[in-house]
């Protein structure tokens, strides 16, 4: 089982940044996928942007450009850098995980994510 805790969300003005950060405890692997997904009110969970232990990356078309993701194996936690913010980029923000070969997701509780105008 892994546990995931997401930190970092908050109220932030158009154009504005936020760093967001989660933690992986339990049973991790060495390699594995770790990203960030987000909902929106009344929407699917979609991909904001995942990287693999090689440190390749995978962004969402709506956020390459302005979201950096990073990652830290060492301590078993993956940031989400957020810049030049859009009211659009409101969502409750997911952290994920997944072990190569592994069809099982796992997935934070979330942190919400608020961009005003």
């Amino acid at each position: 089982q892994v546990q995931l805790v997401e930190s970092g969300g908050g109220l932030v003005q158009a154009g504005g940044s936020l760093k967001l950060s989660c933690v992986a405890s339990g049973s991790i692997f060495r390699f594995n996928t770790m990203g960030w997904y987000r909902q929106a009110p009344g929407k699917q969970r979609d991909l904001v942007a995942t990287i693999g232990s090689s440190g390749s990356t995978d962004y969402a078309e709506s956020v390459k450009g302005r979201f950096t993701i990073s990652r830290d194996s060492g301590k078993n936690m993956v940031f989400l850098q957020m810049n030049s913010l859009k009211p659009e980029d409101t969502a409750v923000y997911y952290c994920y995980y997944r072990r190569p070969g592994d069809a099982t997701n796992y997935w934070g509780k979330g942190t919400l994510v608020t961009v005003s105008l």
